[in-house]
């Protein structure tokens, strides 16, 4: 039966075998070139057996790849078809469960007892050869306390008085001592072998550690004590050699030493171009066989290539001890326990990697040194330790069959959800889940009732925000309609406002009233706090600016009664007649009408001038705001200070009057904290930077002069939110 290439292509999509997203295509090219460059090799190979070798590195290139992105796909398949259901997904987490904590545990018991055996084994070569340093140190201390002793009483320090130590001690029988009392020798020196040891210039105290001296390892100690206008230097030195690492490897196992560019003190490191084997694990004997005259040592010779190029190779100079037996199945020999030894160049004293000593030996062997000390406690530990694990194979059991019975639980109460997210995706959040349990997939249940309930409290608590946000909206429309949108400028006076909110609404104030044909109301305010509270006292403070400053109040110059307070704390003030308004009268009158109408945390900084036109003059107080400052033309600022407190914070309050002459060009700058407080990693935008910006562009028009403040203000803040209302008044005399 033969298949169009529609119905093919149709049948492979049902059963999930067409390659359909980019990955799968990816796979499918890169397959096809791999094979197709395969072809082509073969072919060219049928001609010249070398031809298509050069394809050879693109096939297994390309192979890999699209077997990469094959096993991703068929991972993806199998995810897609077996995981889809939620039973298949727990069972595949029962065997991760219940398998791999087990495979987990039984590998790090494996890791445990090889890796950090093998370490330990290291351990203990290197201890035994500190120990062994340790012992030569305090050998060599002795002595030099004893020859600083007679050198001290001014006897000859002769080596007949320290012969009794190779009576005491066989192991002087391989040291060699030397002393030194200034750069002088001692006779001691030949008699202890220790005439070929040079003095060290790198040593002013002691030391003690693995040397290389003329190619050969020796552990060294010296001791360099002063005595009367002089040093006394001793040194004592023992053959690092096949012997001395033998009675290390004696209750150990096999050591293997290779150097690396040394030679091991001993008769076969001498023979040049000898060669060596190293005895088999099983040897009993644990010494490696030779053709030299030593048996037991193999050397390590230079080998010269073939191209000219000189190479050190690291072999085994000399193997000593044997792999003990075996004590059960699982007492395995222990690999890659090795490390390396730092060994200190005589003539310089700086520290080398030279020799490196490899480690065979068995697990039981080390546990009989660590337990050494415990006797027949170290059964009861393997009994311990066999129960700990029975243990937890029960709990392994228990937790496999706990959650194979919870299986049909699990899968009920995610039923249950998927059934409630429907009903939430068609909009209708009246839905419960009916809860009869009181494990977690019943609080997972009531969370999900309480979600849908709060869903639906939130829609409403949306809807009353909307509601909330109109009417604000319109509130900023009305209080825009508060700040002066045309300004009636004198001919002597240029006059510029502009208030950005930090919010919604603004808790800034400004405004120009126009008193006569030649007298101008400047006001700039700032209220506290922020949002609505803070509009709502500013439209108090425009309304009440403007009620008191209309052309029809009897004027003022001094307040004969500002005011007198009722029992109904109104304010009944007279004016005489012919007497200008005050700005210092009128902060009175509001700093009372606030103080009455408004809770005692809420009050106002507020600044009044009045510029007549014909004089140049501008009569102001200032209840508490920021001073204005006047920039001249040369540069020069004034400040405006005159005044008193704050508005509406206390009662009876009374504001100084201060006057100023405006010269033409001379520009007034009045502004809110919002414009100078802003704060980045450079600290406040700060009053300076504010003055040398107007100051800088004072020529310009009043309103591109405030565009480049809060540009600057802007630029300063950064990507941070506003902190505050930004309000700033400028006025220019001409």
């Amino acid at each position: 039966m033969q298949w169009s290439y529609p119905e093919l292509r149709l049948r492979l999509i049902k059963a999930g075998l067409w390659p359909e997203g980019r990955m799968a295509r990816l796979a499918c090219y890169l397959a096809a070139m791999a094979t197709v460059l395969f072809a082509l090799q073969q072919f060219l190979r049928l001609f010249v057996p070398t031809w298509g070798d050069h394809l050879g590195g693109w096939i297994d290139f390309l192979a890999f790849l699209a077997i990469v992105l094959f096993c991703i796909l068929a991972f993806r398949w199998l995810k897609r078809r077996v995981l889809w259901r939620l039973r298949n997904r727990l069972i595949v987490t029962y065997v991760f469960i219940g398998v791999i904590p087990a495979v987990l545990l039984v590998a790090m018991a494996l890791i445990t007892l090889y890796g950090l055996a093998g370490q330990f084994a290291v351990f203990v070569v290197t201890s035994e050869i500190d120990s062994q340093l340790r012992s030569l140190e305090a050998a060599n201390a002795a002595v030099c306390n004893e020859l600083a002793a007679r050198l001290e009483r001014g006897d000859n320090p002769a080596s007949e008085s320290l012969a009794g130590l190779r009576k005491r001690d066989p192991a002087w029988s391989r040291r060699q001592v030397c002393a030194w009392y200034g750069d002088k020798p001692l006779p001691m020196c030949n008699e202890f072998k220790g005439s070929s040891l040079t003095i060290p210039r790198f040593v002013q105290g002691r030391f003690r550690d693995v040397v290389r001296d003329g190619g050969s390892l020796y552990l060294r100690a010296v001791t360099s004590v002063p005595v009367r206008s002089n040093r006394l230097t001793v040194v004592t030195s023992e053959p690092f050699d096949k012997e001395l690492v033998g009675t290390i490897a004696a209750d150990l196992g096999e050591i293997t030493v290779f150097p690396s560019g040394v030679m091991i003190n001993g008769p076969a490191a001498k023979t040049a171009g000898s060669s060596a084997s190293v005895t088999p694990s099983g040897n009993s004997s644990g010494v490696a066989s030779s053709n030299l005259p030593s048996p037991a040592v193999q050397t390590t010779q230079p080998v010269s290539k073939p191209s000219g190029s000189q190479t050190r190779a690291s072999q085994s100079t000399f193997t000593v001890g044997s792999v003990p037996f075996p004590a059960g199945n699982f007492d395995l020999e222990i690999p890659l326990a090795g490390t390396s030894l730092s060994a200190v160049d005589w003539n310089t004293g700086k520290p080398e990697r030279m020799v490196l000593v490899r480690v065979r030996t068995r697990p039981s062997t080390l546990y009989s040194h660590l337990f050494a000390a415990l006797g027949e406690f170290v059964q009861g530990v393997a009994y311990i330790l066999l129960g700990v694990g029975i243990f937890f194979a029960i709990i392994e059991l228990i937790a496999l069959i706990i959650g194979t019975r919870m299986t049909r639980t699990v899968t009920a109460a995610v039923a249950q959800l998927h059934q409630a997210t429907k009903h939430v995706d068609r909009g209708d959040f009246s839905h419960r889940i009916p809860v009869s349990s009181s494990d977690q997939l019943a609080d997972l249940a009531i969370s999900f009732n309480s979600m849908t309930a709060s869903i639906e409290k939130l829609i409403l608590e949306q809807k009353e925000k909307q509601r909330l946000e109109n009417e604000l909206a319109i509130a900023q429309e009305v209080q825009s309609q508060l700040f002066p949108r045309q300004v009636s400028e004198l001919e002597s006076l240029e006059v510029h406002g502009f208030c950005r909110p930090a919010r919604t609404v603004s808790g800034d104030y400004y405004d120009f009233l126009t008193a006569s044909s030649h007298k101008l109301i400047l006001a700039v305010g700032d209220i506290s706090g922020k949002g609505i509270s803070a509009a709502l006292l500013m439209a108090t403070i425009h309304s009440a600016v403007r009620a008191y400053s209309v052309e029809s109040l009897p004027q003022m110059r001094e307040p004969v009664a500002v005011g007198a307070v009722a029992g109904s704390g109104r304010i009944m003030a007279s004016w005489p007649e012919g007497v200008e308004v005050s700005p210092g009268a009128l902060l009175g009158l509001l700093n009372h009408q606030l103080y009455e109408s408004t809770p005692p945390e809420k009050y106002a900084t507020l600044f009044l001038g009045i510029y007549d036109g014909r004089s140049h003059h501008l009569t102001y107080s200032n209840g508490g705001h920021l001073p204005p400052i006047l920039i001249s033309k040369d540069g020069t600022i004034r400040r405006l200070e005159a005044g008193g407190t704050v508005v509406g914070l206390f009662d009876n309050m009374t504001y100084e009057e201060g006057a100023v002459e405006m010269h033409p060009g001379e520009i007034l700058l009045a502004y809110s904290d919002g414009v100078t407080e802003p704060e980045n990693d450079f600290g406040e935008f700060g009053e300076h930077r504010l003055i040398d910006l107007v100051r800088d562009n004072r020529d310009l028009p009043l309103p591109q002069i405030s565009q480049i403040v809060t540009m600057a203000v802007d630029d300063w803040i950064g990507d941070n939110e506003q902190p505050d209302d930004v309000t700033l008044v400028l006025a220019r005399a001409r």
